[in-house]
């Protein structure tokens, strides 16, 4: 199998991690740290030519060149694709970091018919995560402290297109991100799940003027360097000394609010992602 700079090197002796929402940003800082520490990084993003400098990146930092693997997280298909092509690239993967994130400004409807938030923020990752569950050892999933604007409904995961707002359908995917990470951690013994808050973070994903005012209302912006510390953090610290499922801020646990520390909701919240993306059966 060959990703999309060729064959892929033999990783005997090294740690593979893979980071999604890699082309920039938290994903991106945190992929030049962990080549920097002598891991084999691979990058998935959506846009091939952002992916290919950010590739430049990681090697003019890291004296490595990391395998590149595109994919649109808007499409489920893409998703499956891209499973597919790592599970044929790579027996084992040390660190799955599910970084990939969207916010939708208005309501949007995806391909397979879920809004934009929920199914790039959780459907999508939740998927390739299934797909690879048998080959991960250790999964790192970027959540937010703006899980408090959430209101999950398991039983209608399209609920925020109704009275749409930004932040709560954002927020609602990032309900679901620490839902899904605590479930995993119950459901798959032979894998270590942590989430993360990275803080409000200076990145393209932050663009538009009404998601910055939002987020300077609440505290500074941070680099990408700063909000990918605690990935990296997550990525690297012994399983002894961290809390299976557990939720993170800084490199410290914190308790969620309630309704993202729910294991009732968590199991409800998979039974409906399963379905929704056809892992039901």
């Amino acid at each position: 199998m060959t990703g999309v700079n060729g064959p892929v090197e033999d990783l005997t002796g090294r740690r593979l991690v893979v980071v999604t929402g890699a082309s920039s940003g938290i994903g991106l800082a945190a992929a030049v740290h962990l080549a920097c520490r002598g891991d084999q990084v691979v990058l998935v993003g959506r846009d091939p030519a952002r992916l290919q400098a950010a590739a430049e990146r990681v090697r003019e930092n890291s004296g490595e060149r990391p395998e590149l693997f595109r994919a649109d997280f808007a499409i489920l298909d893409d998703v499956r694709r891209l499973a597919e092509q790592l599970r044929a690239a790579y027996d084992r993967i040390d660190v799955l970091a599910n970084n990939a994130g969207a916010i939708a400004l208005q309501p949007l409807v995806t391909v397979d018919g879920f809004e934009m938030s929920i199914q790039a923020n959780h459907l999508a990752p939740f998927l390739l995560t299934n797909l690879l569950a048998d080959r991960v050892d250790r999964l790192v999933v970027t959540a937010s402290g703006a899980h408090r604007f959430g209101a999950l409904d398991s039983d209608d995961l399209n609920k925020p297109l109704r009275d749409y707002r930004p932040m709560g359908a954002y927020g609602t995917s990032k309900q679901a991100n620490i839902l899904f990470t605590a479930e995993a951690a119950r459901r798959w013994p032979g894998m270590f799940a942590y989430s993360f808050h990275p803080g409000v973070v200076r990145t393209r994903f932050a663009n538009d003027s009404r998601l910055v005012a939002f987020g300077m209302r609440f505290m500074p912006f941070r680099s990408p360097e700063k909000g990918a510390e605690t990935l990296v953090w997550l990525a690297n610290q012994e399983h002894s000394r961290l809390i299976n499922g557990g939720y993170y801020v800084d490199r410290r646990p914190r308790r969620p609010l309630r309704k993202a520390a729910d294991p009732q909701l968590a199991a409800r919240l998979w039974a409906a992602s399963a379905k929704a993306v056809g892992l039901d059966d």
